[in-house]
């Protein structure tokens, strides 16, 4: 289970998010949406440790992320595409990730094949395209078959038979029991596979629900997103 609850950071005079809270429970999807600087991205770095919050908590079940020895077995993230060096090849990069947490190597070439990269598995990665990056940093996640798994704008660079299979993904994990949180600005296919839905804008979440809760009172999910949250409806994500 992830716990994030009364959540703030400001980076001087730079946007960031104040009293942000949000739960994302095992065997559901969680989605996270906003438009682009809504604080999603600043939300996922204060979760996964990579900055220090001003006030409030976030928790992978009930500890910060930053005091697990081994985070990867618990919690796996793919946040600002694959993370991987250029030079590297795919399966480089993995056995290397793996390697820091104490991962068998036996389950890098599992995940590569979860996420479609068997045939690109030498390829350095500086030749890969936006999608394949995602992919990569999908893989990366998926290494420690943690129990929690947060997803930054996983659709990004993805052709159509890449967002279905995301899809179908996400769903997987949930029904394993796995606790799913997924951001995305787009909204179009989120009521097919999210359960649960947070919504922020300009840092303050405005809203949470599931897909009937957030459409009552508006004709459609889209029309409810922007109204929200100020955002424009645009494209397909999830």
């Amino acid at each position: 289970m992830i716990e994030i609850r009364n959540l703030s950071k400001h980076y001087g005079n730079k946007d960031g998010i104040d009293d942000v809270s949000l739960t994302a429970e095992p065997g559901k999807v969680t989605a996270f949406l906003g438009p682009n600087g809504a604080g999603k991205s600043t939300t996922f770095r204060l979760l996964l440790g990579l900055d220090r919050q001003d006030s409030g908590s976030a928790l992978v079940e009930g500890m910060e992320l930053r005091k697990l020895a081994a985070p990867l077995w618990t919690v796996g993230a793919q946040f600002d595409g694959s993370g991987a060096h250029k030079g590297r090849t795919a399966k480089a990069h993995l056995r290397w990730v793996a390697q820091s947490n104490g991962i068998p190597h036996s389950r890098v070439q599992e995940v590569l094949d979860l996420v479609g990269l068997r045939d690109a598995a030498g390829k350095r990665v500086g030749k890969y395209s936006l999608g394949m990056g995602q992919r990569l940093g999908i893989a990366a996640a998926l290494l420690g078959d943690p129990r929690i798994v947060i997803l930054d704008e996983p659709t990004n660079g993805l052709d159509p038979d890449g967002i279905r299979w995301i899809r179908t993904l996400l769903r997987s994990l949930a029904s394993a029991g796995k606790t799913v949180l997924v951001s995305s600005h787009l909204i179009h296919e989120v009521e097919h596979v999210a359960d649960h839905i947070v919504l922020i804008s300009q840092g303050r979440i405005v809203r949470s629900g599931t897909v009937p809760e957030l459409v009552a009172g508006y004709p459609d999910l889209e029309t409810a997103y922007f109204e929200l949250t100020g955002g424009t409806p645009a494209g397909s994500s999830l």
